[in-house]
């Protein structure tokens, strides 16, 4: 192995611990802080925007991660992304101030969103090119079971527990070593010439629409379904837990099939059967796409047999996260440096925007009409994202 090469997978390495560590963190935090805000008698109403305030600071910085990009390069950007948590954590622990606490909640969610979207870029640039399936596919994995463990570790430490949040600290500060620890990285070969902020975030939505469609798909299905699957459950008439259970199906779904999603794309990339590369990527997306609306499809079903949503919520979960992984994969193996970052963050915005329309309108539709509105919803989401793609796949034969 030459020394490029191991100093470009020893930068991967770091970058996945450092992520690791980071975004743990972050989800024990915030809902740390919502129990505490609540336990202090804030309203559930000021309460709920707090929470909303980091996803607004990750709204913003998006589109601008390749103007902070350009101007520091990607590894001081990586440095910032994680210092800026631990920093705002300190704030938490030294000052009660509402005020104080939203601005903290706002920069850190900024922060976070400055890491998921370069982190993504880097993975999917720097990973062995036979081999990116295959990272980029465990990386997402590994960014999913943050959103099980941080919550995981408040609960065992204990929500009210103020050395939790010492806790959350200590990970953000060994989230803050490993970005140091990420090797020179070199310089984007489009630093100067590439489109960066809105003109950039605008050409990059022109160049992949299709790809961006299929990250609100996944958004839509594995993000945002899921918060909204206990609601489901009782909709059906499950107990309490057994419709809390469907979340943990979702999230299984998604941790068992991102990864070999991520290797099937390495592998068939070299199959000659499908010509090219990018056929074969597409191929893997229509099949996740086609799982989503044959999942949906059993909607009907679901409602006189309520075993069965956990089965459909598993595939939602795995088919929609596959979706975002393999739509990462694409736009990696055909962009680098600026524009890869700028795609990547119409991704995002993609993914993240699917994710906040679902529990919308789905929760709107199980209130309204949960028999007929429901399942017409969800296929109004899925069926065009199969079309698509299906479409796109009988162009290139």
């Amino acid at each position: 192995m030459s020394s490029d090469r191991r100093l470009q997978r020893r930068g991967l390495w770091a970058i996945f611990i450092a992520t690791f560590f980071e975004l743990v963190g972050y989800f024990m935090l915030s809902p740390w802080l919502l129990l505490r805000l609540k336990g202090d008698g804030v309203s559930t109403s000021l309460a709920g925007l707090f929470a909303a305030c980091g996803w607004v600071g990750i709204f913003l910085i998006t589109p601008f991660v390749s103007v902070v990009t350009q101007r520091l390069g990607r590894r001081p950007t990586l440095w910032l992304s994680a210092i800026v948590p631990a920093l705002a954590t300190l704030g938490f622990l030294f000052t009660r101030s509402l005020p104080a606490w939203f601005l903290f909640e706002f920069v850190a969610g900024a922060a976070s969103g400055l890491r998921w979207v370069l982190a993504e870029a880097v993975v999917a640039e720097f990973a062995p090119p036979l081999q990116r399936g295959r990272f980029v596919g465990l990386f997402e994995t590994m960014v999913g079971t943050t959103f099980v463990i941080g919550p995981a570790l408040l609960a065992f430490m204990g929500p009210q527990s103020a050395t939790a949040l010492w806790l959350v600290l200590a990970l953000l500060v060994l989230g803050m070593f490993g970005s140091l620890a990420i090797p020179p990285l070199p310089p984007a070969r489009d630093a100067h010439e590439a489109r960066v902020g809105l003109h950039g975030v605008w050409h990059a939505l022109r160049a992949h629409p299709l790809i961006m469609a299929i990250g609100f798909v996944g958004g839509f299905f594995e993000s945002g379904l899921t918060s909204i699957l206990p609601l489901y459950g009782l909709a059906l008439g499950m107990g309490a837990t057994a419709a809390a259970l469907l979340v943990s199906a979702s999230g299984l779904g998604s941790a068992l099939m991102m990864l070999p999603a991520g290797m099937a794309a390495d592998r068939l990339s070299q199959s000659p059967r499908f010509g090219d590369a990018h056929t074969a990527r597409l191929a893997i997306l229509q099949v996740c796409a086609l799982l989503t609306l044959l999942a949906t499809l059993l909607i009907p079903l679901v409602a006189g047999a309520p075993w069965l949503a956990a089965a459909v919520a598993f595939v939602w979960g795995g088919a929609g996260g596959s979706l975002y992984t393999m739509a990462m994969i694409d736009i990696g193996s055909r962009e680098q440096g600026i524009t890869l970052v700028n795609s990547t963050a119409v991704l995002v915005l993609s993914y993240t925007l699917g994710g906040t329309l679902a529990p919308a309108l789905g929760a709107a539709m199980l209130d309204w009409a949960p028999t007929v509105g429901f399942p017409a919803l969800l296929l109004a989401v899925a069926g065009p994202g199969w079309w698509l793609l299906r479409r796109a796949t009988r162009q290139r034969d």
